[in-house]
């Protein structure tokens, strides 16, 4: 199903360089291929190095798995919110808090993927329920406008976004 690309006033600037590291036109089969792409590239990732941040004050490997779920979960919300119709706007969240109130230094890695797979397979579960009028719904959330069609972009893009930091910056290279 092709849900068409948002347009700018759909999404607020600070979301757009996620949107714009989604430049297929086939969203949903991206969807579906992270869950694997995530598996591969942490295919040999041990627990205890998933421990350590890249430099202090940096998140772990496993927080930043954390916040992939953590966001996974706010942005499918947010979709099937608007979708919906509902109108009530949404708070923003702070993802510098949620992962340092999360036990997430308490997981197995292979338990936060696990997790990340199952929250995005619901989430693709319920897209593909959606029809052009579902897509197309705009709703507030943390104070900007946003469409259920741009929302699913973001969520592509935003872990598009934190492979690309894992590969540089932590070092992580897919299997294979």
């Amino acid at each position: 199903m092709l849900i068409g690309r948002p347009a700018l006033n759909e999404y607020a600037t600070f979301y757009a360089d996620y949107v714009a590291r989604v430049p297929e036109d086939d969203l949903l089969a991206v969807l579906e291929r992270q869950v694997d792409e995530v598996r591969s590239l942490c295919a040999g990732v041990s627990d205890e190095a998933a421990a350590a941040p890249y430099a202090p004050g940096k998140w772990s490997v496993r927080q930043v798995f954390g916040h992939l779920i953590d966001a996974e979960r706010v942005f499918g919300f947010r979709a099937f919110w608007f979708s919906r119709g509902d109108a009530a706007p949404l708070p923003g969240f702070d993802e510098n808090e949620y992962v340092a109130r999360a036990p997430f230094e308490h997981c197995a890695v292979a338990a936060l993927i696990r997790e990340l797979e199952l929250v995005r397979h619901g989430h693709l579960e319920m897209f593909c329920h959606f029809d052009g009028h579902a897509w197309s719904r705009i709703g507030t959330a943390n104070a900007s406008a946003i469409s259920v069609r741009a929302l699913a972009f973001i969520m592509a893009g935003h872990v598009r976004h934190h492979l690309a930091v894992l590969e540089s910056r932590y070092g992580l290279r897919a299997a294979g």
